[in-house]
């Protein structure tokens, strides 16, 4: 389906596709700034579900997330690394996380390129799946 977990790669963009999107409360928070580049970009093989106030992507095949590839300003990597890190509550190994910080492929333009993408971990997907309430179309700023 999908590449696997690699170790963290320094510069490696982040594929956002809830509130880090461009115009979203958390852009302005952590991204504004502190960016090179931002581009609309897909994720395949990942479904979208609501969420608290956010969205959650599932991996799931056949599916389609739609969101931006956001490459960040090398010397604001490492500190905005660690920010989004606490912002999903992930921590590398701990069982309790909201969000797996995984590599993932995304189309932007007519290619692909690498990327962080924040997926919910697995007992959060599991719950999804049983009980969530699915984003039509995987574009959490067309839901409203």
């Amino acid at each position: 389906m999908t590449s696997p977990t690699r170790p963290p790669r320094p510069g490696l963009p982040f594929f956002v596709y809830g509130t880090l999107r461009a115009g979203e409360a958390n852009h302005r928070r952590f991204l504004r700034g502190r960016t090179l580049r931002e581009e609309p970009a897909l994720l395949t093989g990942a479904v979208l579900y609501d969420g608290p106030g956010y969205p959650y992507a599932v991996e799931e095949p056949g599916g389609t997330v739609t969101g931006e590839l956001v490459t960040a300003l090398p010397e604001a990597y490492p500190r905005l690394l660690a920010e989004l890190d606490r912002l999903e509550e992930y921590t590398p190994g701990d069982p309790r996380n909201l969000y797996e910080r995984v590599t993932r492929r995304v189309t932007v333009g007519d290619g692909t390129a690498p990327a962080w993408v924040y997926v919910a971990a697995p007992a959060v997907a599991a719950r999804l799946r049983g009980r969530g309430k699915l984003v039509e179309g995987g574009d959490w700023l067309a839901r409203r």
